[in-house]
């Protein structure tokens, strides 16, 4: 699905569309709260550590799990992946392989976290993290699932976009939460900041401030672009199906890169033939190359990939030493 427009607003304030939706949206946090306190997580025996977000769409947790997985093996940990695999027909538990799972079984994020570390796609979370162990991990680390309470976790992440925050601060659908986000802070043990700030951020970082809860900031590190796209006008086609796809032709922006023309399509979109030919109509109209995410170019048909420039970034934890003596002093015991 595509954002609302009302779920953020320009400026701080609520809609009617959202007034006349909060009953229901409270009624949804609600439920999420009931889960939390009815279910009693179960340990699987290593430690677990969650990168999940108060609100519906992309926040960059799949980037942040992939950085914090070297992270954690210079540790001396043998993590594993454990995710839902969003969009992917197989339920699982299942661990990812590369040589024949696709994104249309998986899931397209599974692909890219299977490039890492080993990955499993469980529905079933304590499943998935049950196999995880027997095939010899030591650690899991979840990426999304912190609403999902059946797992013992040992360390919780909340990823908030600098820029966007919790937007008019209402539940689904009257906006962007998934529960409330006192309730949801008051379980978290860190905060991940990503996203470019934006004039609401130091309103955010107040209240931040006021949970206690200790808080790093991340950035995007742009990989070398490749040689095709350093060259004369830098122009390309751009198109994206993240769960906010302007970040990814900001991001494109703010490499010199001049986009001709975005497309942009709902989070996990799976790119269909139709797709595919308007793509290769709007690259020939323009006579400028394709570029997209990572997380899109796994889910095109492999003949198509090769047509296809991706930008590469990578997150960067900031205050790195702080943020690595927050890990040993929760997981290293």
């Amino acid at each position: 699905m595509q954002t609302p427009e009302f779920w953020y607003p320009r400026r701080a304030r609520v809609t009617l569309r959202s007034l006349l939706l909060a009953p229901f949206g409270f009624g949804f946090a609600g439920a999420t709260a009931l889960k939390q306190k009815l279910v009693k997580p179960h340990d699987v025996g290593v430690p677990v550590v969650c990168l999940g977000n108060l609100t519906v769409g992309g926040t960059g947790k799949t980037p942040l799990a992939l950085a914090l997985a070297p992270i954690l093996k210079d540790l001396g940990f043998n993590p594993a992946f454990l995710t839902r695999g969003y969009g992917g027909k197989i339920t699982g538990p299942h661990r990812v392989d590369l040589s024949c799972d696709t994104a249309e079984l998986v899931g397209d994020e599974p692909l890219l976290l299977a490039e890492v570390a080993p990955t499993f796609v469980a529905s079933d979370r304590v499943a998935g993290a049950k196999l995880a162990v027997q095939e010899g991990a030591d650690l899991i680390i979840m990426d999304d699932g912190f609403q999902n309470p059946s797992l013992l976790k040992t360390l919780s992440f909340v990823v908030i976009d600098r820029g966007r925050g919790f937007g008019n601060g209402l539940p689904v659908p009257a906006g962007p939460l998934r529960e409330t986000s006192t309730k949801g802070l008051a379980r978290a043990d860190a905060v991940l900041l990503t996203g470019t700030p934006s004039d609401s951020t130091p309103d955010l970082l107040f209240d931040l401030k006021q949970t206690g809860l200790p808080v790093f900031g991340t950035h995007l590190d742009v990989g070398a672009i490749a040689p095709a796209l350093a060259e004369d006008t830098r122009a390309v086609v751009a198109f994206s199906g993240l769960g906010d796809p302007q970040k990814f032709f900001d991001t494109a922006l703010e490499q010199g890169l001049t986009l001709l023309e975005t497309e942009a399509f709902p989070d996990h979109h799976p790119y269909s033939a139709e797709d595919i030919a308007r793509l290769k109509r709007l690259s020939e109209q323009y006579e400028a190359p394709l570029l997209t995410t990572a997380k899109d170019a796994v889910r095109l048909p492999t003949d198509f990939r090769t047509e296809v420039h991706v930008l590469p970034v990578e997150p960067v934890f900031e205050g790195r030493d702080k943020f690595l003596a927050f890990l040993q002093e929760k997981l290293v015991r």
